[in-house]
């Protein structure tokens, strides 16, 4: 058992107790964001530190996409 500690920009997004360790490129959703693992480090034998890279989030995709709609 690993304790995986989740970085985005030296931001803790989640600290998982987990039996595996994510590896470099693996997919992940993390609290419904989906992103890219970009390093694994390990801190010792059971502490892991994951960078993690997110997609941008757009949050007013429909007024974005339609002008002609007004916003309520």
């Amino acid at each position: 058992m690993f304790v995986v500690s989740f970085y985005e920009n030296k931001n803790v997004l989640l600290s998982q107790l987990r039996k595996s360790v994510p590896a470099v490129g693996d997919d992940l959703t993390i609290k419904g964001r989906k992103g890219k693992v970009s390093s694994v480090d390990t801190i010792d034998e059971k502490n892991v530190h994951v960078q993690v890279t997110l997609e941008k989030v757009l949050k007013n995709k429909l007024a974005a996409e339609d002008p002609k709609k007004k916003k309520r």
